[in-house]
This record gives structure tokens, sequence and C-alpha cells, in this order.
């Protein structure tokens, strides 16, 4: 139509829209300087943008803590910016509309009007143009939007890709896939069969991964217990996703093939043997920072999953400290087995502190694990005294000389070390030699006079006024050899097996005296020694050299020999005794056995200082937040700082002053981190320099700082919701974010667009403090967006999802508007509690109440949870179905219905978090009413938040809140009935934990009464009064209380009358004991009554009495009187231990007493009956010991025992009665040891019968012993005789029978216990011992009637020559024996000189008539019958007449005398016989 009309051909709309964008595209590109050509990158709001120069200072700033964090609108770098300007648009101003100029024609008005009409029509082509355009745009936009920031916006997970079921067979593997997204990137778990799978349960079984959101579960070896439904649970912060699959196991049984059976040829292997090329670590357990003491031992453990595990291509793990690697040593042990790396520090020192790392070198690369070890001094040897040096290392050993160096302690609260002693030990002994008399200043000594080839260690101990440390860890063994003597050894290789070692100076010549020693200089210089070095001469021929040195003042020519008694060996000398400030010279002298070199060049004048000072302290000490228990100090490297060893940092609680080390081994770097803090207590630190010299003054103080958790800016805002709307105005609400980042949100900030804008504009300049926020000068009918970001400390966090469109239009609808900020907790296995906040907009009315509906996720019904609304604004939902997701919405009533529901909350999953814990209610030490919840899941930022009614508690009147550590607790200040209701606590950053406890009246009433019992107690006794008598016979009246304050107080009472403290009556109160005492020092007739003590502590009180009338007053007066005598008989000679008997191991009775205050003169006498005794052992004077001994002890031994002393300081008197019942426990206990040492039953056989006895240490009549037959007691009889000796107890049977057979039984009974022996005659040991008896009866009846010579003949006759001899002697035998006489052990002839009589059988008679001394000798006679006989021997001795009557012995006859001349006859004399 408008071809028609214009005449001419004009575009379509496409063409002209598709022309203005590309123009105007293309002229932005192409011109770097117009203004848009910067349109792709982020646009921030006008009034917030930012250069990156000013949000780089900004954030820098940000470190400072303002207490108003400034909002900057940043990305980072990693993140795609919120949206980008498409290419094609061009934000200029839009040009004014020109009007179009109206012609005019001559020719009427059917022109104007087509005019007109195609104005009209060109007006309406741009508008139509226009909108066209920006709803292309908007379109574009929003697909652009959604195309970039698809993986980068907060969602809750999504499965793009869900897991696949498989069949596999059994012992092959199987892998399952999934893919998912969400912001926060979510973790993705494994379960099967709904149990979690725990890669540590069974190594190298599982193996799972995760590149870019594709995770994957891998089953190793499958067997048949792998049938089973696998799933895997994606999780982030915004909810949860889960996806399943089937695995089915099949096990080849031969009617069925594996697939690769029909596929490939039955010897060819399916697949190739894996190759791993790279393992896969991870920790299952990790060793922390750790504390250790000098001399303990430390083992740091790392345990790792593997992944493949094979036992052929194990990771190699190497352990580091500091960077440097560990070797094997007695102070550092390496272990790796079974996925497990150990290191051991057998004896800590504080050369072990540091940063320990284990790296793991594996084909694929290096894993590692790294915490710093801290090593605490030991107690030193003497307090006050410094720590121990460490780092003790050796450099420049040579031939008879080495340097040590050393770092020194750190000194907090010690007085600053002086010095230091050098100690050297002979390797293999432990004679320690100290080097230096005086301390060394500086940490740095040479050591000399080594012996050439011999091997030392060396220690260092620092010395400060106080003492002298412990010694430092020793070195390692060095050898005093010259290094440089290898170096001229050449080696000439003759053969394979062969070789040469020559040295240099057999290469020289003919060499005799050396030549000077070059190159002298100082290699070390301190304001104490020097050391110089010096190369040797060349040529130095094949002799040993050795080296004087001599010196002198700068500009002096008077030379000193240094070394003038012992030459030195080494081309080094240390050379002490210097005057500090002074400048010298030196030079040297080479000698060997030929003669001595010429001095070489003397050396430039050497000044004796030290080179470098003492550092200067560091300075800008700061200190940044890093987690509960450690903080970041970061400063300032010294101005003077020469040869740095490193730093030490102190750190002090602040308002205490009191020091302590952070780090007990120098650091070398400017920032430390300290651990080992206190979580919100308040620190200052201080560094200190360390250099060879000593130790810097310490630094200025650090500002304090609190101990806390890093801050982080908050996550994000999340669920915008439209709260009111008026005609230019909306109000919005939105939900605080789930993360705080450490501290409190402080604010948010609100930007808002219409949705044909593109540009966001601040909705408010001030942060806003709640989560709702009124948005003003809107357009009526504009559909707008919105987003908001959270701000604390840490900065403006990311803002949150752009919320959905809403429309500006006033509410006019008599129903409320919408709840909002609807959130969980209590999740539990069955139930939660859900919250929200009041509609802004209340309708016509106010609202009355509130509906909760439910809805299952992935259903769309809804129902309702209650069916009449609720006046509050939470709700305990129950009766849930554990493990489902469930969707909830509240909506507000007021009188005229219900109102708009709330936005769905998002989806909830049912199950009670592991390790769930309630709040419970006590009473604390204070008697202070509580409620206590304790957390284990905390994390650094986490905070516990109080309510009541699910409200916040804000007024603290009542109650207030303490937090320590895992722990918060509620504590009421005045309880009371208003303090009833349901209290609520929320933890902060975590994964919604909280708990709520409803505090009815009996509860409280419980509550209350504890407290009061706490706080109002009556004070309790550990002992009520009573009373004791002293030796002097003073009573002492005294309680104890558990515990009293040092403002308690007591009173105390005889008969209604407070005492007072005096010297007859003395009152105490020991109030750290509790105890009350009184001594009554005179204690009579008169102290009668009733005794009461009070005591009253604050509030509590209590009181204890004693009623001492009647007979208990009697005894107390009798004790008392009692031991005032006793007091008085102690002044002499007296016993300690009254006369008591005691029988010993051998049973023998001893009566023991103790004496003391003896003394020489003292004189013991012992009496029993009143007769004197005398006692084996004599008193023992030193130990007061007396005693008697009774031996084999019976009833002869009973009666009256006393004992006395008596000197001049007085006399003592014990008796013991031995009769009674003492007898009595002296049997027994006789009994007891009797019985315990009685041997087993044995049998004994008699001619009377069979004897049972037993062998023991003592037996007495008065014992008791009872013998058993057959269980049957066995009384003494004919039959059964029962007796005993000193040594044994028996029964005799006399004439057993086989009745008589059986078991036997002897007990001993000592009054409480039997001693009990048995034996069984009978069988084989009962014919033994009846065949013995008849054997044994036998030979006794013989034995009593055989032949036997029953008396009658002397042993010895001795008769005179002529005299008649008659031998007589009385025989018995049944029958009548035969008698034979003997001479000298023969047959003797009868005849007239020698004739034998028997008379009545047994009256035998020798007669010799007229003896001679050839009768002399030895007769005998035989008495004999068939039971047997025996043999009488008589020596008979004849002498003559005048002679001496011989001495005879029995069996040996007298020579017979030489013959003398007759004598006339004398009178006859009597026989004399012996």
């Amino acid at each position: 139509m408008t071809k028609n009309i214009a005449g001419v051909s004009l575009p379509s709309i496409d063409d002209i829209c598709w022309e203005h964008w590309f123009n105007g595209a293309q002229r932005i590109l192409e011109d770097p300087f117009h203004l848009p050509h910067g349109i792709f990158d982020p646009l921030p709001s006008s009034r917030r943008s930012s250069s990156q120069f000013q949000l780089s200072a900004a954030m820098s700033e940000s470190a400072k803590f303002s207490p108003c964090a400034k909002r900057v609108c940043h990305y980072p770098v990693d993140e795609v910016p919120e949206y980008t300007m498409p290419s094609f648009i061009l934000r200029e101003e839009e040009p004014k509309q020109q009007k179009v100029k109206v012609r005019s024609f001559p020719y009427g008005t059917k022109l104007r009007a087509m005019e007109d009409e195609i104005t009209r029509l060109s007006r309406s082509v741009h508008e139509q143009t226009d909108m066209l355009a920006l709803k292309r745009m908007e379109e574009e936009r929003t697909a652009l939007q959604r195309h970039v920031r698809e993986d980068t916006i907060c969602r809750a997970p999504d499965f793009l890709v869900r897991l696949r079921s498989h069949t596999v067979w059994e012992n092959s593997f199987v892998k399952l896939f999934c893919t998912v997204q969400g912001f926060p990137t979510p973790l993705v778990r494994w379960y099967k069969d709904d149990v979690y799978i725990d890669q540590t349960g069974v190594p190298g079984k599982y193996r799972m991964e995760s590149y870019y959101g594709v995770h994957s579960l891998e089953i190793n070896r499958c067997t048949t217990n792998d049938t089973a439904q696998y799933t895997a649970v994606a999780f982030n912060i915004h909810g949860e996703a889960l996806t399943s699959a089937a695995v089915m196991v099949k096990r080849f049984r031969g009617d069925e093939e594996p697939y690769h059976s029909v596929l490939l040829p039955v010897k060819l292997p399916l697949l190739s043997p894996a190759v791993f090329t790279h393992i896969d670590i991870q920790y299952s357990e990790k060793f922390g920072v750790s504390f250790g003491t000098e001399g303990e031992t430390m083992i740091l453990t790392c345990r790792m999953i593997l992944t493949p595990n094979l036992r052929r291509l194990q990771p190699e793990a190497v352990w580091y400290r500091d960077d440097i690697e560990i070797k094997k040593s007695k102070w550092a042990l390496m272990h790796y087995g079974d996925s497990t790396a150990i290191l051991t520090l057998p004896h800590l020192n504080k050369d072990d502190e540091g940063l320990y790392t284990l790296r793991l070198v594996t084909r694929g690369g290096v894993s590692q694990h790294s915490a710093y070890v801290f090593v605490r001094d030991a107690d030193a040897p003497v307090a006050g005294a410094p720590g121990a040096p460490m780092d003790l290392t050796y450099y420049d050993a040579n031939k008879d000389y080495v340097i040590l160096t050393w770092k020194p302690p750190n000194i907090t609260k010690e007085s600053p070390v002086i010095g230091y002693f050098v100690d050297r030990c002979e390797a293999g002994t432990e004679n320690w030699i100290q080097c230096n008399d005086a301390p060394v200043k500086i940490c740095k000594y040479p050591v000399t006079g080594l012996f050439e080839g011999r091997s030392y260690i060396f220690r260092v101990r620092a010395v400060n006024k106080s003492g002298i440390s412990k010694p430092s860890r020793v070195t390692d063994a060095v050898t005093a050899i010259d290094p440089a003597d290898f170096a001229r050894l050449q080696t000439i290789h003759f053969d394979e097996s062969r070789q040469i070692v020559i040295s240099q100076d057999d290469l020289e010549g003919e060499v005799k005296i050396p030549s000077s020693p070059t190159n002298i200089q100082a290699a070390e210089t301190s304001r104490t020694y020097i050391v110089l070095s010096w190369d040797p001469p060349e040529p130095r021929g094949r002799e040993p050299l050795k080296y004087y040195v001599e010196k002198t003042m700068a500009g002096s020519a008077s030379w000193q020999r240094v070394n003038v008694e012992v030459a030195t060996r080494s081309p080094r000398l240390a050379i002490f005794d210097l005057a500090e400030g002074k400048s010298y010279e030196f030079r040297v002298f080479a000698v060997n056995k030929f003669g001595m070199s010429q001095p070489s060049m003397a050396t430039k004048p050497i000044v004796v200082q030290d080179l470098i000072a003492i550092p200067s302290p560091p300075g800008m000490v700061r200190c940044a937040r890093n987690t509960k228990h450690s903080v970041i100090v970061q400063w300032v490297p010294p101005k003077n700082g020469g040869e740095l060893i490193g730093y030490y940092i102190d750190s002090c609680l602040l308002g205490t002053n009191d020091w302590q080390p952070c780090n007990h081994k120098p650091v070398k770097y400017t920032r430390f981190v300290v651990h080992g803090l206190k979580n919100g207590h308040k620190y200052i630190f201080r560094v200190k320099a360390v250099n060879a010299v000593g130790i810097s003054e310490v630094s200025q103080e650090s500002e304090p700082i609190v101990v806390q958790a890093a801050l982080t800016v908050p996550s994000s805002p999340y669920g915008i919701t439209l709260l009111d709307c008026a005609s230019n105005s909306m109000t919005l609400g939105w939900k605080a974010p789930r993360f705080t980042g450490g501290s409190e949100i402080t604010g948010y900030y609100m930007d808002h667009r219409e949705v044909t804008d593109l540009q966001w504009h601040e909705s408010n300049i001030k942060a806003i403090s709640g989560t709702v926020y009124k948005v003003e000068n809107l357009n009526e009918g504009g559909f707008y967006e919105f987003k908001v970001s959270a701000v604390n400390l840490g900065g403006v966090g990311i803002p949150s999802d752009c919320s959905r469109p809403f429309r500006c239009e006033a509410w006019t609808m008599a129903e409320p508007g919408p709840t909002y900020d609807l959130t969980f907790c209590e999740v539990r296995n069955q139930s939660l509690v859900i919250q929200w906040k009041p509609p802004i907009y209340s309708g016509s009315s106010a609202v009355i109440g509130y509906l909760v509906d439910v809805c299952e996720m992935g259903s769309e019904e809804w129902r309702t949870v209650i069916e009449q609304p609720v006046t509050t604004r939470y709700l305990k939902v129950t009766k849930l179905e554990e493990g489902k997701r469930y969707i909830f919405q509240v909506q507000a009533v007021n009188a005229a219905g219900a109102g708009r529901p709330s936005e769905p909350s998002e989806p909830v999953l049912v199950q009670a978090r592991p390790g769930t814990k309630e709040i419970s209610s006590g009473v604390d030490a204070d008697g202070n009413i509580f409620l206590s919840f304790e957390c284990s899941d905390l994390t650094d930022a986490s905070q516990f938040t109080w309510g009541k009614a699910y409200e916040e508690i804000t007024d603290f009147s009542r109650v207030h809140i303490e937090t320590e550590n895992t722990t918060s607790k509620l504590i009421f200040k005045r309880p009371d009935i208003s303090d009833l209701g349901t209290y609520s606590v929320a933890v902060s950053d975590t994964d919604g934990i909280s708990s709520s406890f409803v505090l009815e009246k009996d509860e409280l009433e419980r509550l209350l009464a504890l407290s009061h019992e706490i706080r109002h107690p009556t004070i309790p006794l550990k002992h009520e009064l009573s009373y004791e008598v002293f030796d002097k016979g003073q009573v002492r009246f005294w309680l104890q209380a558990e515990r009293v304050s040092p403002d308690a107080q007591c009173k105390f009472f005889v008969n209604d009358l407070e005492l007072k403290d005096s010297q007859e009556h003395k009152i105490k109160f020991d109030k750290s004991t509790g105890i009350i005492e009184m001594v009554l020092e005179q204690f009579t007739s008169k102290s009668e009554g009733t005794y009461t003590i009070q005591i009253e502590d604050g509030k509590a009180k209590n009181q204890s009495s004693l009623v001492l009338i009647g007979d208990a007053f009697r005894v107390a007066l009798a004790e008392a009187e009692f031991q005032r005598k006793e007091f008085l008989r102690k002044q002499g000679p007296h016993f300690a231990d009254y006369l008591h008997w005691h029988v010993t191991d051998e049973c023998n009775v001893e009566l023991r007493c103790k004496v003391a205050n003896t003394k020489k003169e003292t004189m013991f006498a012992w009496y029993k009956d009143f007769v004197a005794i005398h006692a084996e052992e004599p008193p023992n004077v030193e130990t007061g010991e007396c005693k008697f001994l009774i031996s084999e002890f019976s009833r002869k031994d009973m009666g009256e025992y006393k004992m006395t002393l008596k000197d001049d300081k007085g006399q003592d008197i014990s008796v013991l009665e031995v009769a009674g019942k003492v007898y009595e426990e002296i049997v027994q206990e006789i009994s007891r040891i009797s019985g315990l040492s009685a041997s087993e039953l044995k049998i004994k056989c008699t001619p009377e019968g069979i004897r049972i006895l037993s062998f023991l240490k003592y037996y007495m009549e008065d014992m008791k012993v009872f013998w058993y037959h057959k269980d049957s007691k066995i009384a003494s009889s004919e039959k059964m005789r029962i007796g005993g000796s000193n040594e044994q107890v028996w029964m005799q049977i006399c004439e057993p029978t086989d009745k008589d057979k059986g078991k036997y039984m002897m007990e001993i009974f000592d009054g409480k216990t039997s001693y009990k022996r048995n034996l069984d005659l009978s069988g084989e040991a009962y014919t033994e011992a009846y065949n013995e008896f008849q054997r044994l009866k036998a030979a006794a009846f013989a034995e009593k009637n055989r032949g036997k010579v029953i008396g009658g003949l002397p042993d010895v006759v001795t008769i005179m020559e002529g005299k008649t001899l008659r031998l007589t002697s009385t025989v018995f035998g049944d029958p009548v024996p035969q008698v034979t006489w003997l001479k000298n052990d023969k047959d003797l002839e009868l005849n007239e000189h020698l004739s034998a009589t028997l008379e009545q059988g047994k009256f035998a008679s020798l007669t010799i008539k007229g003896v001679t001394t050839e009768d002399s000798g030895k007769y005998g006679i035989n008495v004999r019958n068939k039971y047997g006989g025996e043999t009488i021997d008589v020596t008979v001795s004849v002498y003559k007449h005048g002679e001496a009557i011989p001495e005879v012995k029995r069996g040996v006859v007298a020579p017979p005398s030489a013959p003398k001349p007759a004598e006339p006859p004398k009178s006859s004399k009597s026989e004399k016989r012996k």
C-alpha cells in the first residue's frame, strides 16, 4: 500500500532493522575511540563504577576492616560478566524526532491528504521498527545471559547425564558415569544400596574420579556381591539431586559364554595388560600442626588411598624439613608400608622444629602434605637458665682445627645470654672436655688443639646469670684431617684390578727447606679472635710441614711469635688474646725437619672487631586473622640486619604481660603463622631479629588482634519475593545468605532494572539493615527485576540471582500479601520446623493466622499441613517420610480469607544429620540455670544464635549467652514463670544445624529447686562433731566441713554457753581444710554436757552436736584419765608394746614386747608364775624389742608370764596370762602352721598293724586332729590307735582286715580353717601294706622267741692265775635254745679244766679250774634255737700273782706277762669286774 502511495519501493521492516543494527555495530567496532567501544565489558552501576586501580585499592584497604564496607561492583577474573551488550546495539541518546515538513501543492487537498498519510505511515513504521528491535534485543539478551551464565549462576545440582544400568561378567570391571551441574560446584557421594561407599574399606576395589562435572565410579574385579543399586548424590548449599542405576554381575556356568569368547579366539586375551602410569593418591589421615617438648618422642603419620594400589608400583615417600630432605639417622626414623608413611623423631630437639613435608613421588607426579612442628624447651637444669642452642654445625675442618656455628635460643622471661661454652668429645667415648674457659659471646667458635686423624663430636651450652642451659644436640663425628691432602693424591690405574696411588709430594723432587707460605688472610674476624688462613708453600717437599705465626702491631717492626710452644699442622690458626679495636699484621713460617722457611709476606693491617653487629629490631609488625587458633604475623626486616639467621616471634595475652615464645627456632621469612592460640582471646605480638652476634631488641608491639577465623565475603542472598506494591514503589524481601563469611551481615545493597533495560540501577546508597526494602520512584505498570548483595566486614559479596520480573501495580485486594523468608531448622528423620515472617501487606484487616502447605518433590499436589490456621510464625511439621524431599509454602489469613502464598521453598531433605545433638538443661556450680547446646561440626565462621519462640533473642536483661569452643550456653539471670516457652538455637555457616527445647513449668521448678540447693546449701560435713583424747589426757572436739569460704565463721557452745578461745579451751578454725577444733586442757567431771558447733558461711549454715552425758561421759573421762596416766608412765622406762605372743614358722612360741625410754642401767627381768626365768635372747636396746622363746610348746608352759623394767626414772610391768583363751589361740595358730606344712598321708607298717601318718612341723596333744574312714569319724581305741610325736601325727590300724579298706582322711582344724589330707587304702596299696604287716609280724615273733642271752655275763674279766673262774649267764628261747661256748671264735673243748652246764634251760655256766695265762682270751656263748640266736663275748685276762692288775678293754686280750719269781702266798682277793 505504501508503495502505491509513495510511488517508490520501500524496504521491509526486517531490512530496516538489520541495516540499522549492522551500521551502528560496525561503527562501534571500527572506532576504538568511540564512547561505547568497550560495551562488551561488564556494565556497573553508574554511581558505583570504578577503575580497576581503584578497585584494587579498595580491596587492599578492606584488610583494615573498616566498619562501613564500601560497595564495589567487582567481578572476579574467572567470573563471567553479569551480562554483555550485543554488538549491534548502540546506546546513544535518541535524536529528537524531527517534525515532518509539510509541503504545499497548488493542486489541492487530495495531495495534502496523501502526504499526511505517508507521514503517518512512516511514523508508524518507525515505531513498529523500534518495538520489534526492543523485543528482539530483550530476547537475544536473555538468551545470551542464559548461555553465558549457565555454568556459574547459583542453583541446586542437576544431573545432565544420569547413570545407566550395566550387566557385566564376574571378575571384570564396570564404570558408571554421570554429569552434574550447579553452583557452587556440587559434591558427589556414591552409595551402594543406600550404604555410603568408603574407599578405605576395600582399597583398590573402588575408584572415584571427577573431571569438570563428569563423575565416575569404577568397580574393579566385580563379584556377585557387587550386584546392587548404585546411587550418586550431588549436593551443594542450594540443595541436592540424585540418580541411580543397577549393576548386575553374572557368573559363568558353562552353558553361558563370556562375550569375548564369541568375538575373539579363546587363546587371545580380551584386553592388553593395563599399564598404569598415574597413581591417584587420596589422604585418609594427615598429620597436623604438632607440639612437642625436648626429649619427647613424636610420630608423624600419613595414611593414604592409592588407586591403583600395586605392590611393584608404590610411591616413594620422601620427608623434608624446611624444604631440606631428611636423611635416616638416630634422630629421624622413616617407614613406609601398607599405604602409610611414618616419620618417628625419637628424641626431640629444637633442631627438629620446622615445616615438615611428605612428598609422595610417583611416575605421574608428586603429591605432598605439610604441617608445622613446634618443639618447646625442656625444663632447665637451673631455674631461670636459658634454653639450649640449636643447629650446631661445623665447617673448615683441618688437621687440628674446626669452626663451629650455632643458633642462639629464644629468650622471653629469662635473663639475656652472656655467652656459650663449647664442649668436645672424642668419638666413641663419653669424656667431654670444655674447649673455652670464658664464655664466647658470639654464635661461632674455632676449636683448636685437635689430634690429627681422630674423630670428634661437639656440643654447645648457653650461659646467663642464672646458670647454664642443657647442651645442644651433638654434631656428627668430624675427623681432624686436611682435605687438601686428598687433592694431592693421584691414582694411576695399572689394570682392571690394580691401581697405584701416589702423592704429589713424591713428584716434587728433593726439596729440603720449604719455601714461604702464601696468600695469608683473615678467614674469620671478631672482637675476641682472628682466624688466619694461608696456602702451603709450593713446592712443599716430602717431609711433613708445621707452621709458626708471628704478629705485630700495625706500624711496628717488633714481631712476636703467637704459637710458641706448639706449631700448627693446619694452614689455619685461631689467634686469641688480641686487643679489641687494635690493628695487627701477621706473617707465617713453614718448618720441616730440615729447617724453617723465610717468613711470608705480612698481611695488611687487620682490625680486631666484629664485622657484623647486633641487628636492629624489625618494624611494622602486623597481624591478620587466619583460623580459630592461629594468626598470621608479618613484619618488615630490620634496617641494620647483617647476616641474619632469622627471627623469633613472641605472643602475649592482652593485659597479662606474660610473653610466650611462638617459635623456638629462628624462621627466615618475614611472615609466620602462629599456632596454638586461644580462640576469642586478644593477643599482641613482637618480633626479634637474630644473627651470629646476638638477638636484637624487641620490635614495637603489634595492634591487638582477636583470634578468630579469617573473614570472607558472605554468600549470595536468595529467595527475592515481592511483599507489597504501590503505583510507583515496590517492597521486596529476601533470605539472608547461608554463609556469613565469618562476621555478621552489616547490610545489603539492591539493584533494579526494567525488563527492557540492560543497565542495573542502584536501589539504595546506604546499606539496608534488614531483609526488606521498599524501592521507590518506579514506573507504574513496568516490569522490574532485582538482585541483592550482602555486606560484612570482608566486603560486598556476590549478588544474588536475578529475581523474576515483578509488575509495578498497586495492590488493592482484601486478602493479605505473601509471607516471606521461609527457613527450616531441626530437620529430623520424620519432622522439621518451618519459620516465616509475616506479610508486609496485611490487606483489609489484620492477619489472624497462617496456613502451611506441603508438596512432595516431583509432585504437583499440594496439601495443607493443618486445617486450622496457626497464630505463631513457626510450625513443627511431623509425619513426614524419611529420605524424601518436600517443598513448602505459607499463606497468611485475615478476615477476608487466605492471601497470596509465599514463594515455594527450596526442596528440603527430611533426614537427620549423623551425630545430631539436642539442647540440654542444667544448673552450673554457681546455681545458674542454663540451656546448653554442643556442635562438633563448627566452621571457622560459625556462630550460635539463640531464640525464644523462634525469634532471635536481642533483649539480654533476663538472659546472657556464653560460648566456649563447641558449646554455647543460654544462662537465665532471674528465672521465673515468664521464662517458660520454646527456646531454639541455630549454628550459622553449617548445614542447618539447629535444635529446640521446651521449658515447661515442671522442668523449671526442678531446676529452681536444684539452683536453690546450690546457691543456698547446707554446708556439707565430711565428719560430724566427735572427740579424741590426746596422750596427755587433753580432749579435742572437732569436725570437718566439705568446703568453706574465707569468710566462714563458727561458734562453739557447751551446755548452751558460748566458749571463746582461751588457754583452757583453745579453739581453731582452719578454713582451707574446713576443720574446726577445740582442745580442753583439763577434762574433768565438770566437763559433762552437750557440745555444739555452729558454722555460718554467707547464707549457708550448719551445726553439729555431741552429747557426753552418763555412760558416754564416763567412758570419755576414763579414757582421758588413762591417757594422762599413760603419759606419766612413759616419762620413765615403759612398754611401748605390751607382752604378746607370736608363733614362728617353726612352731616355736615367742613372747614379745617393745620397750622405750630405756638406758644402759635399765634392769630387765622375766618371770613365770613369780619365779625368775632366763631369756635366751637379750633385749635389743636400739630397737627396744624383747623376746622370750618357748620351744616345743605344751600344757606345761601354761602360766603367768611377766616382764619388768626398772631404773632410776621409774619402773613398768607387763603381764601375759598364757592360759584359757590365750592358750587356745596359740594352739590354733600352731595348728594353722602345722596344717599348712602337713605332708600327704603315707603308709608305714609295724608288727602291730598298718600305720597311716603325716609329717608336719610340730604336733601337740591339744591340737584338734581328726581321722575319718569312709567319711566316718574315728575314735581312738584298741583297734584304731591315734597318736603322734613332735613331727608327725599317725593312726595305727591294729590287726587290719578287709573291713579296714577304704579312704582315710586326716583333718587339722585351727578354729577357722580345716587342713585335710587323704589316702586311699584299698586295692594294691592295701595288699602291699597288709603283706608288709604280716612279714613284720612274723619277724617280730621270731625275734621274740629266738635264742638270746638276757643277762649275767660281764664284758671283761680279770683274774689271778690259779683261781677258778665261773662264767654264768641267763639265756632264753622258745624252744629251749642250745648253748655253745667259744674261745677266740672257736668251739671250746670241754674237759676237767673246762666244764659247762645248763640248768633249768635258762642258766648256762662255764667253769675254768685253776686258770693259767693260757686261759686268757675272748670267750663267747652262742645261744640258738630254730628261730635264731646270738653270740655274746667276754674277755678274760689272767695275770700272775704280784703283778699289777692290767687294764683290759673289751675284745682285747692282755699279753701274758713275763714270769716272775715266786712270792709267798698272800691272802685271797676278790675279783674285779668291769
